[in-house]
């Protein structure tokens, strides 16, 4: 874990209620994708915790949506705004048990790690499926982003307003692949765990209040005991969860 200042940089927003944030400064303490950092908000007594969606030695860049009055605030900040921001919180997925072709599956915020995860697989020739799930169209982000890294995308809406029509565990039965990779709400990832042909590493959503295991406000349950998702995961393996 590490404390620093970062620079906001750019603040857009990019579908309903949700907003891409840029920030500048020094990123040293991240070193998976899959992490997320906690935010000092003024006013606020508690941090709030996003996944990063991607980041370099020097540039951190966050997906957020608008679901309280915390996120309110932070959509309001705008170029030149200076955070306190702890980074290099949690594990973050284990890249070398992927084989050759996983898939990555991301379910509304549970989208923005699988951006940097899909980079760093594509980096090492590995040929990464995506699957993002959304409840309809104007929820939908980073459809081409994730084509731009060479992934082969396939879209879902609950609704059927955009891409397949239904959950994430349809487009799943009809794919062959190595590994999954996964980030989203819980019956989410339990759905996958029940549809999955394959291991994998799934990472939850989870309320939290200090972010780094003391408070022991985040448990779950586990094959192994008791596990902090702040401190633990948020990344678990598919098969150790208790659900």
């Amino acid at each position: 874990m590490k404390q620093s200042i970062f620079e906001v940089k750019a603040n857009t927003k990019i579908a309903e209620n949700t907003y891409k944030m840029v920030l500048g400064g020094d990123c040293s303490g991240i070193t998976a994708s899959g992490q997320f950092v906690n935010i000092k908000l003024d006013g606020f007594f508690l941090r709030r915790p996003i996944s990063v969606c991607d980041y370099d030695d020097n540039e951190l860049t966050l997906i957020y949506k608008v679901v309280g009055k915390g996120t309110e605030y932070m959509a309001e900040l705008g170029a030149g705004e200076k955070l306190d921001i702890l980074t290099g919180l949690g594990n973050g997925y284990d890249l070398s048990k992927s084989g050759n072709e996983p898939v990555l599956i991301g379910g509304g915020a549970g989208v923005p790690p699988m951006y940097n995860l899909c980079r760093k697989l594509v980096a090492e020739g590995k040929k990464p499926q995506v699957i993002l799930g959304f409840n309809k169209e104007n929820e939908l982000f980073f459809e081409n982003e994730f084509k731009a890294l060479g992934a082969e995308v396939t879209v879902t809406t609950a609704d059927g307003s955009y891409g397949m029509k239904g959950f994430v565990t349809d487009a799943l039965k009809n794919m062959k692949y190595t590994y999954i990779y996964s980030c989203g709400p819980e019956p989410m990832l339990k759905a996958i765990y029940n549809t999955a042909e394959t291991s994998g590493q799934l990472s939850f959503e989870e309320r939290m209040g200090c972010g780094f295991g003391a408070c022991m406000g985040c448990s779950c349950a586990t094959k192994y005991g008791n596990k902090r998702i702040c401190k633990d995961g948020p990344v678990l393996e598919m098969e150790e969860i208790i659900w």
